[in-house]
């Protein structure tokens, strides 16, 4: 064993090893003032930063938790490490050769047991790298090319090669002075029946460091269509390597993402590559498992959260299915994020890579700028499926997103996305979707049990409906005084909302309409017997008996009037439907179609004004 480190080799540690940059490395520190670093606490869930940092001292202390201590004591904490292996990690960051009181340098195999796998692996991503200039690596080197990654570009993340050998890499540590079992539990290597041999083989790859920069794992994808492992293949758990507490690319972004107060989350390792290389160098990307807690952990550290500074993290999605289920798992972990949620979706389904490949870098940073809040992509996707020119669409549509709004605790963003949600739909009464969203908050409450009442009934023909006496008395006076119907003719289907009215209106039009009676004491008579069912011809009969509702003697004017009551109602429900189809829109994205609906707007409102000239106050 090796013996206790000399203490001024410990005390020299401490010196070059300053206690803001160490800490700076995991976490965002700001200005506290008198001479203070303040940040969230990376040992403990929080939100107000109570982390405080006193370089003067090169002390820290959270006053949160109670924990603090020197520089030495907080890699200790944050890495999980004994005192030597804690000062051997500082003392490798700062260049500095330890010494020991029993005399020597301290031999490779008798090094802290975490420092030894971290050395293995650095061993191991140096192999791999010069692997990737073998002629046998030709096929990654296509493949990165084709991806439009230059011999630069990997050797700027690493990316490296895995003979397809079954022991090369093990033979290679070997020779460096790794045990079997060093390597075997490093992951580098698995157990077989004859011995050990390569976790990786005929693949490239990609080394994953952890915050400090330090590798601690690989991520491989497969080259060979004939291989029948997995497409990428990635470290196992291992003393280095939690995957759910490592973001691919984090070393190289952290300084950015706590510059630029934005962590971009995308979902492979050539994406990362491909993001940096456009520009977004934000980007980072798990490692071969979804977006969780322990991942927001270290991404609020760095951001501090939104209480007090501020910050957002943008996901990248395909948008197909898979994608919109990877964007469903980031909407389960958003209540417990401290930082503004976005989607950026790329419609034709393209990566981040592959996007660079076929339209450059510039369509990759437009990607990231597009974004939109994440609450707003889920809430938009609950539309999908249902008709959104119908009331009984816009109706099922809101009932399939008011629980994505109830379930937002911010009771503020909750209201402002409710008026949203009504402004999507065209529904127009904010009140109404908020009773909506409320109501969907209890349900949850209950869990997810509906209240008990009985539903009121929904006939289909319902008389205290004001559309549905607007248009009766319409068809009332159509049957019973065709004379006065001036304009009845020029109404459009679209005008009667109850398919019982359209059939009638539609009948009269078969007749000629209004303007083809010529007797009207035999117009109700013609039009009963062009009926096509009973049940439309007793309707017929009700139209020619009822009394029509009007103040005053019933004239060609108070008919005028009560014709340009449903024809106004159908021009506002069209301006209604557009402006809800308008807002549905991306003015960058959906171009075309916006310019299109928009144009239809202006139409159907020069309609409106040019009404108004022609029937004066009616309209």
């Amino acid at each position: 064993m090796a013996g206790r480190i000399r203490d001024e080799d410990v005390a020299l540690v401490r010196e070059r090893s300053p206690i803001a940059d160490v800490v700076g490395e995991y976490l965002q520190l700001r200005n506290a003032g008198g001479g203070s670093l303040k940040g969230l606490c990376p040992f403990h869930d929080e939100k107000t930063p109570s982390f405080n940092v006193t370089p003067a001292r090169n002390l820290w202390y959270c006053f949160g938790c109670g924990e603090g201590g020197d520089v030495i004591a907080f890699i200790q904490r944050i890495e999980h490490l004994g005192f030597v292996e804690a000062v051997e990690h500082l003392a490798r960051a700062a260049g500095i050769q330890l010494r020991y009181e029993q005399g020597g340098y301290v031999p490779r195999n008798e090094q802290g047991q975490r420092q030894r796998l971290v050395e293995a692996h650095r061993v191991a991503a140096e192999f791999y790298a010069e692997q990737l200039l073998s002629p046998q690596a030709q096929a990654g080197r296509r493949f990165l090319a084709e991806r439009g990654f230059t011999r630069a570009d990997a050797e700027r993340f690493g990316v490296g090669y895995a003979p397809a050998s079954w022991e090369a890499l093990t033979t290679h540590l070997r020779k460096k002075g790794f045990t079997d079992a060093e390597i075997l539990r490093g992951g580098l290597a698995s157990q077989g029946r004859r011995g050990l041999y390569d976790r990786f083989r005929g693949r490239l790859v990609w080394p994953v460091r952890d915050v400090a920069g330090e590798v601690v794992g690989f991520g491989a994808r497969k080259l060979d269509p004939d291989d029948d492992g997995p497409k990428y293949l990635n470290t196992p758990e291992t003393p280095l390597f939690k995957k759910g507490s490592l973001l691919y690319g984090l070393d190289l972004a952290k300084k950015e993402i706590a510059r630029q107060r934005q962590a971009v989350v995308v979902e492979g390792y050539t994406d990362v590559m491909a993001c940096h290389l456009a520009g977004v160098t934000t980007a980072i990307a798990t490692c071969g498992t979804s977006f969780g807690e322990e991942h927001l952990k270290i991404l609020r550290r760095l951001l501090l959260g939104r209480s007090e500074f501020g910050g957002e993290v943008v996901f990248t999605f395909d948008g197909d299915q898979a994608g919109r289920n990877a964007a469903l798992r980031a909407f389960a972990e958003e209540h417990g994020f401290a930082s503004e949620t976005f989607v950026a979706v790329q419609p034709d389904g393209l990566d981040p890579c592959d996007l660079r490949v076929q339209r450059g870098d510039a369509a990759v940073r437009d990607l990231i700028a597009a974004k939109q809040p994440l609450y707003e992509f889920m809430i938009r996707s609950k539309f999908e499926g249902h008709n959104l020119d119908t009331p009984e669409g816009r109706l099922a549509a809101l009932d399939a997103a008011a629980p994505i709004v109830a379930s937002i605790r911010n009771a503020g963003v909750r209201k402002l996305y409710g008026v949203s949600l009504d402004r999507w739909l065209g529904i127009m009464d904010e009140e109404f979707v908020a009773r909506r969203v409320r109501e969907h908050m209890r349900r949850a409450r209950q869990g997810g049990r509906p209240e008990r009442r009985p539903a009121p009934p929904a006939p289909d023909y319902d008389l205290r409906d004001p559309s549905v006496r607007r248009e009766r008395q319409v068809l009332k006076l159509a049957v019973q005084h065709p004379q006065l119907c001036t304009g009845f003719d020029e109404l459009e289907p679209e005008a009667f909302t109850v398919e019982q009215h359209r059939q009638v209106f539609a009948l009269i039009q078969e007749q000629g309409g209004t303007a083809a009676a010529e007797d009207p004491a035999r117009w109700a008579g013609q039009l009963r017997e062009a009926a096509r069912t009973d049940a439309q011809r007793t309707f017929l009969t009700q139209l020619a008996v009822e009394p029509i509702e009007v103040y005053g003697e019933l004239d060609e004017h108070r008919a005028q009037e009560i014709i340009s009551t449903i024809r106004i109602h159908s021009v506002n429900r069209r301006i209604t439907n557009l402006k809800s189809r308008l807002g549905r829109l991306d003015p960058i994205s959906d171009a075309e179609e916006y310019q299109r609906v928009f144009a239809d707007l202006m139409a159907v409102e020069q309609h409106k004004r040019m009404m108004r000239e022609r029937f004066g106050g009616t309209v």
